[in-house]
């Protein structure tokens, strides 16, 4: 019997070679610059879910494109899975009465009509709010992902790190497999990593090793560099990885601003680590 599919349905190699030509066509009409398209193809073609696919066409507009995608059902419930989460409720439920009704209730007395509900009860425990950054493009959120990656690895080490205005992808080595690369999405947190292979020009650098409050100010202003109005702003994302330059120190890291446009305008601005530029490259 045929199932719908999930985000985390596994890929085929049919499903990357579809995705990689809805890229193909948004790098054609302009939507992509040529090194957002090798970037997305390059994770394309090591995709393992249908989610991870489908994050990298998100914000395109694939109408002209020659392939149409599949759309994913993102809240499977099999009628039988329900039907066995509501009678474990239901055994849950009568086993809860009953131990309420032998601490709470005074002999031959229901926990119900007891004087005191005993979830009302004070526990003592005070409130725990978790406050991870979720507003990435500022100061405090850059510096506040660095340090969710120190408490998470015990360092800001890694292949690449890419950080959207709410969310962050990481790649980082496997310490038990050196050919292999952990890929972990932050979402308020670390999800577990997915797996890829390395590429032979990548490097494990220091991805924390910049000055972080210069690349927020250029990050700020980056759509008017570019002369990107901000009413007709996409997607800005900051990405970070090892530098290539062979003059350079062999921890220098190569930073790129990318900007796209609702208009098939786009442009991206690299820097080194202090913030030095390197080049900008304006919509065409």
């Amino acid at each position: 019997m045929a199932t719908r599919q999930t985000p985390s349905t596994r890929a085929k190699d049919s499903d990357r070679n579809d995705t990689c030509q809805v890229l193909d066509s948004a790098l054609g009409d302009g939507q992509l610059s040529s090194e957002e398209h090798r970037i997305r193809v390059a994770k394309a073609t090591t995709a393992v879910t249908l989610g991870d696919l489908r994050t990298l066409v998100d914000d395109l507009q694939t109408g002209d494109a020659p392939v149409r995608l599949p759309n994913l059902n993102t809240n499977p419930t099999p009628r039988r899975a329900l039907s066995i989460g509501i009678a474990a409720s239901a055994v849950l439920l009568i086993v809860g009465i009953a131990i309420g009704w032998g601490i709470y209730a005074a002999p031959g007395q229901s926990p119900l009509s007891a004087g005191e509900d005993p979830g009302a009860k004070p526990d003592g425990i005070a409130p725990l709010v978790l406050t991870p950054p979720r507003q990435l493009h500022s100061l405090g959120g850059l510096t506040g992902l660095l340090a969710q990656m120190k408490q998470k690895f015990g360092d800001t080490t890694g292949y690449e790190l890419n950080i959207y205005s709410d969310y962050a992808i990481l790649e980082r080595p496997d310490p038990g497999e050196p050919r292999r690369v952990l890929r972990y999405d932050y979402r308020g947190g670390w999800d577990d990593p997915d797996t890829t292979s390395v590429s032979s020009d990548e490097r494990v650098v220091d991805l924390g090793k910049f000055d972080v409050e210069k690349i927020t100010a250029i990050l700020h202003g980056a759509p008017e560099t570019l002369g990107i109005k901000r009413n007709e702003i996409n997607t800005i994302y900051l990405d970070i990885k090892a530098g290539k330059d062979i003059t350079a120190p062999p921890d220098e890291l190569a930073i790129s601003i990318y900007v796209s446009g609702k208009f098939n305008n786009s442009g991206y601005i690299e820097l080194d680590g202090a913030g030095n530029q390197k080049r900008i490259s304006y919509p065409s």
